[in-house]
């Protein structure tokens, strides 16, 4: 009778527990996303106060500059921002010969280098940034060792007329430089590899056609190709060709054919990618209001899809809210089809999109948005 009694007792408690309410949560949670996200166009002038004051938590964009060192709660990530072109008028005298064009290159390539600290040496179009730079390895080093070789003969500055192709190549240059004339010598370029990339792929329902766009051998083809004469042009439409229609033997046939296009898009001195930047964007990691576990891709930094699935809000333990700054107006429609193509409407299709597979912040490849499960090798 006791032992009835006391089994009953055990009923009771366990139906008054299992009436009990709890939240809405789940007792699993797949990631840290926070489940409000704020994206506002902020200027980068106003951008360091609002993220020393905790009011936007990362600022996307790569013009913010800080008035002194980053104070402690500041970090910042890097990622590939541009690219450096020198190119030399067909119809200077610098170009006739070989030695002549290769000199003067690498004398404006050394100028530029020394008085702009930002421009990264490297001429070479595919970077350590790129997924693809180790199958180029041994190409770039051998071109940075050709560059940095002392010239039998190497023209002084001055008496170059140097024209800059935009604006951010004007910086460059200098004011004192910049020919604003028909006639130069010298053509300086600075390509936004990001805005490259976003400019040669589209997106249909979260997918990013074609990935390949964001290779470095890719995107030295859209950088130099225009320029190049008509021989070795229709050499790397041929390679190209065979690579998008996927002529090829094996994974090892198509490297080469992508180290072949580039290195005959780079075999003249007369048009060479001579450096690139990087781009430092900032996020607050304050000890409560700020976030961590920050990741991010290597060609577009925080604007990309894998920032807003793994960064930890310090505030919350799960979820919360999220508050970014951009620099960039919206401009572009709001649809999954064809629209999103501008940098705010990236961040936002980042957000709010959800695709079985993400691009992989370090190569072309795809990675998985879900949960999976995964089967060892052998099954165990």
């Amino acid at each position: 009778m006791r032992r009835c009694l006391t089994f009953g007792l055990l009923l009771s408690a366990l139906t008054v527990t299992g009436a009990v309410r709890g939240g809405h949560e789940l007792p699993v949670y797949p990631s840290y996303y926070p489940h409000e996200i704020e994206i506002r166009t902020v200027a980068p002038d106003a951008a360091e106060s609002l993220l020393q004051q905790s009011k936007i938590h990362a600022f996307l964009g790569g013009e913010l500059r800080l008035s002194g060192s980053p104070p402690d709660q500041i970090a910042a990530v890097e990622s590939l921002d541009s690219s450096v072109t020198v190119r030399i008028n067909p119809q200077s005298s610098y170009a006739k010969t070989d030695a002549t064009a290769c000199a003067v290159t690498r004398a404006v390539a050394r100028k530029i280098s020394s008085n702009n600290p930002d421009v990264i040496l490297h001429p070479y179009p595919i970077t350590p940034l790129h997924g693809d730079y180790l199958y180029h390895v041994d190409l770039a080093e051998a071109a940075k060792s050709r560059l940095l070789s002392d010239a039998p003969v190497e023209p002084t500055i001055r008496d170059l007329k140097m024209k800059a192709a935009n604006a951010s190549a004007k910086r460059l240059l200098g004011p004192e430089q910049a020919e604003p004339g028909l006639d130069w010598d010298i053509e300086v370029k600075q390509t936004s590899l990001p805005e490259l990339m976003a400019s040669a792929m589209t997106v249909i329902n979260g997918w990013l056609v074609p990935p390949t766009a964001r290779s470095g051998w890719y995107q030295a083809y859209l950088v130099l190709h225009d320029a190049t004469d008509v021989g070795p042009k229709e050499r790397v439409k041929a390679d190209l060709q065979r690579i998008q229609s996927g002529a090829f033997n094996d994974p090892v046939d198509r490297i080469n054919l992508e180290r072949a296009i580039v290195t005959t898009l780079v075999g003249d001195c007369r048009q060479l990618v001579v450096g690139y930047t990087i781009k430092r964007e900032y996020f607050n990691t304050e000890f409560s209001a700020g976030v961590e576990n920050v990741a991010f891709d290597s060609l577009t930094g925080l604007n990309s899809a894998i920032f807003l699935r793994t960064v930890k809000l310090k505030d919350f333990p799960w979820n919360g809210w999220l508050r970014l700054g951009i620099d960039a107006q919206p401009t572009s429609a709001w649809n999954p089809i064809t629209g999103f193509s501008d940098q705010f409407g990236r961040l936002m299709w980042s957000s709010v999109g959800d695709p079985a597979l993400l691009p992989s912040p370090y190569d072309e490849t795809w990675m998985a948005n879900r949960i999976s499960e995964i089967q060892a090798t052998p099954p165990r």
